[in-house]
């Protein structure tokens, strides 16, 4: 294996996803969380969407669990003979740098260092850590276990070695590596899919159509096989509000802003809720009427 321990470091959506794959392909996972009753309950989720997508067993979850040593929001008992850290802290530059310079303290200098940022760039990051060579990011799509693929950028200072052993270990818990020659705000993935996401909420919050309608339109004349809505369910509605009340000064995304925060208040942010634009575990776009004229 590329790496013999690893730590994720913030077990919130993507956090915990990414531990559990690790966790579920062989790799020692230790989880450094604030609140580590919360990674617990999120792990939780994750098995449970591992087993009904997935149709992994009881004990395939059993397996990979035994893997995760510790769960703690202790540092340095999770860095204890880590190798290589994935940082998923919550999507600001503030908390970010505040973690980067608390963990650089006590991880050894051969120790490297991941972001999972989905909106920050590495140039933005590498200030705050010790270790500019040994620096690099590697994006997470949400359902990480079906939607596998991971971007990977370096800052002009990383090393090469330093890209490929993390391209290496992308391939080992199953993951298309998705490598950038240069930082790009949103990588590949969301770069593309932003825009078209926030077209279609844009829709919906002006009224023009309701969720279900604008993701039929879109699958049936484009043969795609999801509509926004349901991607949107997936990234969890929490997220998509935090990026859009970012910039309630637009008068486009505050109308998009409240009414997200209407159904988070409501209980219904994503599939990891059991409900968001659709209810789960079994959405109305499962069916097999769902496109038919």
């Amino acid at each position: 294996m590329s790496f013999k321990k690893i730590t994720i470091a913030g077990a919130g959506t993507l956090g915990s996803q990414i531990a559990f794959q690790a966790a579920f392909y062989g790799f020692t996972v230790s989880i450094w969380n604030p609140h580590p009753d919360r990674a617990i309950r999120r792990l939780n989720k994750v098995q449970k969407m591992y087993k009904q997508e997935m149709g992994i067993t009881d004990s395939d979850v059993k397996r990979a669990m035994k893997n995760i040593v510790e769960i703690t929001n202790d540092m340095e008992i999770a860095t204890k003979n880590t190798e290589y850290v994935i940082e998923s802290v919550p999507e600001n530059l503030e908390i970010k740098g505040i973690f980067y310079q608390k963990i650089c303290q006590v991880l050894p200098k051969d120790v490297i260092l991941a972001s999972n940022s989905s909106t920050l760039v590495p140039s933005q990051l590498v200030k705050f850590v010790d270790r500019p060579e040994k620096f690099l990011h590697m994006h997470f799509a949400n359902h990480i276990w079906k939607f596998n693929t991971s971007e990977i950028v370096g800052n002009e200072k990383t090393d090469k070695e330093v890209i490929d052993k993390v391209v290496e270990f992308a391939k080992e818990i199953n993951m298309l590596p998705i490598v950038l020659k240069k930082e790009q705000p949103g990588y590949i993935m969301n770069f593309l899919s932003v825009p078209y996401l926030n077209a279609a909420l844009g829709l919906w919050a002006k009224g023009v159509a309701d969720p279900m309608t604008i993701d039929k339109d879109w699958m049936k004349a484009t043969g795609s096989p999801m509509g926004p809505f349901m991607s949107l369910d997936a990234i969890g509605l929490r997220t998509t509000y935090a990026i859009f009340n970012a910039h309630a000064e637009d008068a486009a995304a505050k109308a998009i802003a409240d009414k997200l925060k209407q159904m988070i208040d409501e209980g219904h942010y994503g599939i990891e809720a059991g409900e968001g634009f659709y209810k789960y575990p079994h959405p109305a776009y499962e069916s097999a009427d769902f496109l038919k004229v």
